[in-house]
C-alpha cells in the first residue's frame, strides 16, 4: 500500500535522518544497525538533529553562523511544540522527542554549547561545553534505549555522561590539529598549540580512559536491543584512544590521526560474532 500524507512524511523524514548519519560518520552508523529495528530510526534522529547544529558552528563559522544558529533553534522550538517541521531532519527530531519525552533541558544546553563555539561568544567552562556538546546527546540516546524505564534511566544516567564525555574529549584530541589551525578553537583547559607536549597528551588519555571505564558498568545493564551498538562504538573509540596514546604529540598537532579500516572491520567483526552468539 502506498503511503500518504504524514505517515509518508514521517518516513522519508527518518530515511533522511539515517542518510545524514551513514554519510557522516561509518562507524557510528555501524553501531546504531546494532540496535534494535524498534528503536533504530529514533537513534538515527538524534545524531542528524546534532549533527546539523554542529555543523552550523563548524562547516558554516562565517559571519552568517550565528543568524542560521538561531533560525535552527527557533525552527527546534517550532518542532517540539507542533510535531512538525518543514525541515525533514527537525521533523524527524521532533517525532523521536515526543515518543520518548526528551526534556528541553539537554536539547537547550546542547544548544547552548554550540553557541559559544561561535565567534566572540561568550566562553562556556570545559565541563559545562562537554556537557551540552556530548553527555546530553548520550542522554538523548538513552531515553530512547530504555523506552520509558525511568529507574533504569536514573540508574544508568552517570555511565551514559560518562561515555558521551568519553567520545568528546577522543574527538577533541584527534581533532586537535584542525581544531588549532582551522577553526581558531582550543577545548582542552590551560593546553596550547606551543605547551601540548607528552605529558600533556597522557594526562588527556588517562581523563579518558578513567571515563570509559565508569561508563562500562553502565554498558552491561543495557537492555540487550541496545547494548551491542554501545558496545561496538565504545570498543572503537577506545581502540582509537590507544593509537593516540602511541602517536607522538607532535604529530597530533599536525594530523587527524584514524583507524585503519583493518583494525575497525576487526571491532566490527568481534561485536557482530558476539551478539550472534548471545542470541
Amino acid at each position: 500500500m502506498v503511503k500518504t500524507g504524514k505517515e509518508l512524511y514521517d518516513r522519508v523524514s527518518f530515511e533522511s535522518a539515517e542518510l545524514l548519519t551513514r554519510r557522516y560518520s561509518t562507524s557510528f552508523g555501524l553501531a546504531v544497525r546494532l540496535v534494535g529495528t524498534e528503536i533504530r530510526p529514533h537513534i538515527y534522529n538524534i545524531y542528524g538533529f546534532v549533527r546539523v547544529g554542529d555543523e552550523i558552528v563548524d562547516t558554516f563559522h562565517g559571519p552568517q553562523a550565528k543568524r542560521y544558529l538561531d533560525t535552527y533553534i527557533t525552527h527546534t522550538k517550532q518542532a517540539l511544540r507542533d510535531g512538525f517541521s518543514a525541515n525533514p531532519v527537525l521533523h524527524a527530531f521532533s517525532q523521536t522527542a515526543q515518543a520518548y519525552n526528551i526534556e528541553y533541558d539537554l536539547i537547550a544546553a546542547f544548544f547552548e554549547s554550540m553557541k559559544s563555539d561561535l565567534p566572540s561568544a561568550p566562553t562556556l567552562s570545559y565541563e559545562q561545553y562537554i556537557y551540552g556538546s556530548a553527555e546530553v546527546v548520550g542522554l538523548m540516546c538513552l531515553h530512547v534505549f530504555c523506552q520509558g524505564d525511568k529507574q533504569l534511566y536514573r540508574r544508568l544516567t552517570p555511565a551514559a555522561r560518562a561515555l558521551g564525555a568519553a567520545f568528546q574529549k577522543i574527538n577533541f584530541l584527534r581533532d586537535l590539529a584542525a581544531d588549532t589551525h582551522e577553526l581558531k578553537r582550543n577545548y582542552f583547559p590551560g593546553v596550547t598549540q606551543q605547551n601540548f607536549d607528552e605529558r600533556a597528551k597522557q594526562k588527556i588519555i588517562h581523563d579518558i580512559n578513567r571515563d570509559i571505564a565508569r561508563a562500562q558498568r553502565g554498558i552491561d545493564q543495557l537492555p540487550a536491543s541496545s547494548r551491542y551498538g554501545v558496545v561496538l562504538a565504545t570498543r572503537y573509540f577506545a581502540a582509537l584512544t590507544d593509537k593516540l596514546s602511541r602517536v607522538s604529540a607532535d604529530r597530533l598537532k599536525s594530523e587527524r590521526i584514524r583507524l585503519s579500516n583493518f583494525a575497525r572491520l576487526r571491532i566490527v567483526l568481534s561485536v557482530y560474532i558476539a551478539k550472534l552468539l548471545s542470541s
